[in-house]
């Protein structure tokens, strides 16, 4: 086959597609990254009018209530004292199905929740998994390629997803998540919900602290097994979202208890695991989960459409004492999400009623698309002016970020076999039955893919664990 040269859209040549530009090894990202500009908002655009991930979903109303005081680590209002009770949305779904997909399918589960706080909206944007499948912003247009449908036949390929992840060998603790039984959950009021990315906290002192949000299930951890979740997925492919609904409607309010792990800022300088490294967990022995508050849903929507559908969450909706992170994919997100919903719901989405903040609103902000409300009236939309408009505080001062690093494309700072290591020690917390059954859904989704693909792919599983790998080899006939 004729090798061809990568482009961008303006003909340009791409010198490397597998890394963002960054200011350091561990710096955050730069805005003068064009290609990652240019492939998101291109992704962003590709479908319409269903989200281009996450189109399936269900959700509800509820309340997030505080009952551990962590006002040491972070000034945000929402945590100020125990007893607290701030209103929340939250929307459940699967990520690469469409919209008529079924619910059970072999795929992370998105879980986001909007806190309507009393200075602003904060959205918490994650999955059903503590990592992903890749920790660079720049391959998950590419990613998400392949877990769609080709553009010839337009049928979903196996092929198309192994052949990517045995050249992404980050992948390999979330594939190992993945199809084991944990990516079939039973319904999504027995699964827990993750951050996933490394976020900050800032106090009233100004420290930054690094830190991870959990949300553990109160109605226990359940999942299904292969055959059970193809068997509903045939029988009512809406099966987590009735259930869902009907337990709110009978006043069984599922709950999920919400925790976090703080790392003081200093210490992620010297810490063993790159620790903005999505594909990796922090050890809980290293860093244990403190509990926060309490999470419950206990109202349905009244109006799908106009409640869940058109819901627009996005990791830019921060508040003061909750901040970012250097981590390459949640940089990437904080362009790609509100882009995205810029495009699906047109730029004055902020306002529809399900994401409208619950305190007052001032910019400067006019016109565009759906505008249905006063638009401002008659006041001026410019700052500075010697007239009465809104004017900046300090309250969102953050500590400065230390960065230090010439501008790059750098690939992450991990040792040969951190890709590997905590994807075999998941495996090994699994029972036996667990193990047979990550090893069946493996090979059950391999069979067919090229001889070629597939020794690769093993050859990343041994690095992970020598049984693992081996296992997986005998049961597709692959001779080591």
């Amino acid at each position: 086959m004729k090798k061809t040269d990568l482009t961008m859209a303006n003909g340009r040549k791409v010198e490397n597609n597998q890394n963002s530009i960054t200011a350091g090894s561990r710096g955050p990202v730069l805005m003068q990254d064009v290609l990652l500009m240019e492939k998101l908002a291109h992704f962003d655009r590709e479908e319409i009018p269903e989200r281009i991930v996450h189109a399936k979903g269900a959700g509800a109303h509820g309340t997030f209530t505080v009952t551990h005081d962590i006002t040491a680590y972070t000034k945000a209002s929402i945590f100020a004292e125990i007893g607290k009770k701030t209103d929340t949305f939250t929307r459940f779904s699967t990520v690469g199905g469409e919209r008529g997909s079924a619910d059970t399918a072999r795929d992370p589960r998105g879980f986001a929740t909007k806190f309507y706080t009393d200075e602003g909206n904060w959205d918490l944007v994650g999955n059903n998994t503590p990592v992903f499948f890749i920790r660079d912003a720049l391959k998950f247009p590419d990613f998400i390629h392949t877990q769609k449908r080709l553009p010839g036949s337009n049928l979903k390929s196996n092929t198309m997803m192994w052949d990517f992840w045995a050249k992404s060998p980050e992948s390999l603790h979330q594939l190992t998540t993945l199809f084991s039984n944990r990516g079939t959950p039973d319904g999504f009021r027995h699964m827990n919900g993750y951050g996933s990315h490394t976020y900050s906290f800032i106090n009233t002192n100004n420290e930054r602290f690094w830190v991870k949000f959990h949300l553990k299930t109160m109605q226990g951890n359940k999942t299904l097994s292969a055959a059970e979740a193809t068997r509903l997925a045939g029988e009512n492919p809406d099966y987590a979202t009735e259930d869902l609904f009907n337990n709110i409607k009978e006043g069984n309010f599922p709950q999920w208890k919400v925790h976090v792990q703080i790392m003081p800022e200093i210490e992620a300088e010297t810490y063993r695991i790159n620790p903005f490294d999505v594909t990796k967990v922090w050890p809980h022995g290293d860093y244990p989960l403190m509990e926060v508050g309490i999470l419950e849903l206990n109202k349905n929507p009244e109006n799908y459409f106009a409640e869940v559908e058109q819901a627009a969450f996005s990791p830019t909706n921060k508040v003061p004492g909750i901040g970012f992170s250097p981590d390459k994919m949640l940089q990437g997100r904080l362009f790609s999400y509100p882009d995205t919903q810029r495009y699906r719901l047109g730029v004055n989405y902020n306002s529809l009623p399900i994401n409208k903040p619950k305190v007052d609103v001032n910019n400067g902000y006019r016109n565009g698309t759906m505008r249905f409300d006063d638009n401002g009236g008659d006041t001026p939309n410019y700052e500075p002016s010697h007239f009465a408009v809104p004017t900046q505080t300090d309250i969102m001062d953050e500590p400065p970020l230390k960065i230090d690093g010439d501008a790059a494309r750098y690939e992450y700072d991990t040792d040969e076999n951190s890709d590997f290591s905590q994807a075999g020690a998941l495996y090994h917390v699994m029972n036996a039955k667990e193990q047979e059954d990550l090893i069946s859904n493996l090979t059950a989704s391999m069979v067919g893919v090229p001889e070629e693909i597939l020794r690769v792919q093993i050859g990343h599983f041994l690095k992970a664990d020598k049984e693992y790998g081996e296992r997986l080899a005998k049961k597709l006939n692959i001779s080591l």
